[in-house]
């Protein structure tokens, strides 16, 4: 299994550096990973609506140029299905039955997604209807997408 996280943004605290190492380490005796770092959008103080779209419009622009038309985009949204792990981990496993071995995760930028990636996107997934830092949700994501390689290899895992 190939996997890409796309997210808008760098990290800048050591932790979580440090943290998105400790998970790359870990998965990749499950599946090959990559992490892209899309610059995010510089926002106007006192930003407008419109101004916003552009915004998440030009984000998504440099995201949709990071995907090929084979691969299996998953986006996080607030709005997406929620899982538990397990179901995720179910999900994972129909993605590899099914020759989705290539599967891209888009987190966006602070504003969210950009139309244009939502229309792209081949699954929405979300986290609850609560708001992470995106530095959080990257580790978080990894954080699960270890899990659910464990739970797909039938293998224990920390409580």
């Amino acid at each position: 299994m190939k996997i890409t996280l796309i997210t808008v943004g760098k990290l800048k605290e050591k932790y979580w550096k440090q943290a998105v190492e400790e998970y790359k380490k870990r998965i990749s005796g499950y599946a090959k990973l990559e992490l892209l770092e899309i610059p995010d959008e510089k926002e106007p103080n006192n930003a407008s609506e419109k101004d916003i779209e552009i915004i998440k419009e030009k984000e998504a622009q440099k995201i949709l140029a990071k995907i090929k038309d084979t691969q299996h985009v998953v986006t996080l949204e607030i709005k997406g299905k929620a899982y538990t792990s397990e179901k995720l981990a179910d999900e994972y496993q129909k993605w590899m039955n099914t020759g989705k071995s290539d599967v891209i995760f888009i987190i966006g930028g602070s504003n969210g997604i950009g139309d244009s990636v939502k229309k792209r996107s081949n699954q929405e997934i979300s986290f609850g209807s609560l708001t992470y830092p995106h530095q959080m949700m990257k580790v978080m994501l990894l954080e699960q997408i270890f899990r659910v390689n464990k739970i797909v290899k039938n293998e224990s895992y920390h409580k």
